[in-house]
């Protein structure tokens, strides 16, 4: 897509808007910090099906190696077969109702999965076919609509619920991804981490909020990629939070970040994000939510953006 230099901007999926400048946004009983926490479960493929993207720096495992990999495969299986469960207690225990990114492939091999999740209250939102087959900018608009389509009808065929919201494959979109949800009938993309904040999107048809994530927080880029320790990984949730909740006196601000089984969920990393969660839970003034109750409220509450 073409570069179309604007205010603050040079591209048309949203407008500009400094946080400083936007009216006070009030979260329920006047929370200063809205919680979310996304939890990814995705399947990684034992071979890239011809045709398909799959990014190079895709976690797991111990080194990249030629297909098929059985250790990234296997380390990666460790999140549904085990991680998943550690994950959903903690979160239970600390009151917190977990949003699932779920991509087809999972929604179709594991639904013993799927139902043990749907038992415990969880929000579902798409999350494409597979990690191995990502959304870019070398697929054509009706290889994206077709794609997206197939992952919203497999994940409702298998939750019985229609997802409101989507997130991509390794934060994948391309120039028409945004278009094509907002067509799809979705409310929300947690792909642009550009905010603390939830934001309209820029849509010809539909409506399309944008819940962002905070990149830096999930365990991903947290503790594989930046090769934190658990510890300080902790630290990194806590430190978030306070600087949050100082700021969100003044205007409500949003923690939303994303956590893969496989990584969190092993036995000597789960404690740590008990420790976090109990740490920011404890505190006054935080809404703790699924992604579709923060969007349903600021879509209804907003003051101005």
């Amino acid at each position: 897509m073409p570069a179309d230099r604007k205010y603050g901007m040079d591209h048309p999926h949203h407008n500009w808007s400094p946080l400083i400048k936007r009216n006070p946004l009030e979260w329920p009983d006047k929370a200063r910090v809205a919680l979310c926490v996304v939890v990814t479960l995705e399947h990684l493929e034992w071979e890239v099906p011809n045709g398909a993207f799959e990014s190079s720096s895709v976690a797991g495992g111990v080194s990249p190696r030629p297909r098929p990999d059985f250790a990234k495969y296997s380390h990666r299986d460790y999140g549904h077969r085990v991680g998943i469960y550690r994950v959903l207690d903690v979160l239970k225990r600390n009151g917190i109702k977990p949003t699932i990114a779920l991509d087809a492939l999972t929604a179709e091999h594991y639904p013993y999965l799927v139902r043990y999740c749907r038992e415990q209250g969880c929000e579902f939102i798409g999350h494409g076919i597979s990690v191995s087959r990502m959304i870019n900018s070398g697929m054509s608009t009706k290889e994206e609509e077709e794609y997206i389509t197939n992952s919203i009808e497999t994940v409702t065929s298998a939750t019985g619920v229609r997802p409101n919201g989507w997130f991509g494959p390794e934060y994948g979109e391309s120039a028409n991804t945004p278009q094509i949800l907002a067509q799809a009938g979705l409310s929300y993309a947690c792909d642009w981490v550009n905010d603390e904040q939830p934001f309209p999107m820029t849509t010809a048809d539909g409506e399309l909020y944008g819940l962002p994530l905070l990149y830096e927080l999930d365990d991903i880029k947290a503790m594989w990629d930046t090769r934190l320790s658990p510890s300080e990984y902790e630290t990194r949730l806590k430190d978030g939070f306070d600087c949050l909740y100082h700021d969100g006196a003044t205007t409500g601000r949003l923690m939303a970040f994303n956590l893969h089984p496989w990584v969190i969920g092993q036995p000597y990393r789960i404690s740590y994000l008990d420790r976090a969660l109990s740490y920011i839970t404890a505190k006054q003034g935080v809404w703790a939510a699924s992604g579709s109750d923060i969007i349903s409220w600021y879509r209804d509450h907003q003051q101005g953006a």
